[in-house]
């Protein structure tokens, strides 16, 4: 199941691990679990530095996903499926729709039960041109980090509770391979078109499918410690 889109320039005001790992992580989120098979939405926004920062906030991503993913709901809807209550709902939703990720669905619901759903599919972000912090950029990937190691969580739980057919068709795995930050970059971008290049299947048996890239040096090998 797709989730937020990010293309990852670093900042380059002092030396940090974020930007020391520039080039290897360009792309890193190019596709990444925000991202949406759900209606027609433009393909993609921008955020400002504010906008970034909204979304350091793992519940509102979270939320932002759910709506990416499965479409338009209400603050109660998303209340029960994130465990919140909708006061706190309805307050994360507001700054989303502060910020331009999500608008008011006005074909559905009324005013008392109010229906939002996503502007856009995915989230690019340009670290360098916006010239963020390394603390926003930091707390921002943290997040998206954060997100997907609940939703690997969650698939792991839910795997041997899948039909048979189901069961083996995905992998928990990884790799080292030692590379120069061309290298690196050349993998990714390999990796990325072939995902992308793959078609939805029409197929009566076909199911949504998460497929996260997850690339980067190995935290320390570059002298940052861990």
């Amino acid at each position: 199941m797709p989730v937020s889109t990010t293309s990852i320039e670093m900042p380059q005001q002092r030396t940090s691990y974020v930007q020391r790992v520039q080039h290897f992580a360009k792309e890193l989120f190019a596709n990444n679990s925000l991202q949406s098979g759900v209606g027609l939405m433009p393909s993609s926004v921008t955020p400002d530095i504010a906008g970034l920062r909204a979304l350091s906030h793992p519940v509102r991503l979270r939320m932002l996903g759910l709506l990416r993913t499965e479409g338009a709901a209400t603050a109660t809807t998303l209340a029960q499926r994130l465990d919140l209550n909708t006061g706190a709902t309805s307050y994360h939703l507001c700054q989303l729709a502060q910020h331009g990720f999500i608008t008011e669905d006005t074909d559905r619901g009324n005013a008392r039960d109010r229906w939002w759903r996503a502007t856009h599919d995915s989230t690019r972000a340009d670290f360098q041109e916006q010239q963020q912090d390394d603390e926003d950029v930091e707390a921002y990937l943290s997040t998206v980090a954060l997100v997907y190691g609940d939703r690997l969580r969650a698939g792991a739980a839910e795997m041997r509770f899948l039909p048979d057919e189901w069961r083996t068709v995905g992998t928990l795995s990884d790799w080292e391979r030692s590379l120069t930050p061309a290298d690196a970059e050349a993998l990714v971008e390999k990796l990325t078109a072939i995902i992308e290049q793959t078609p939805d299947s029409e197929d009566e048996g076909a199911a949504p499918f998460s497929v996260k890239l997850n690339a980067f040096p190995r935290p320390g090998a570059l002298g940052t410690g861990e």
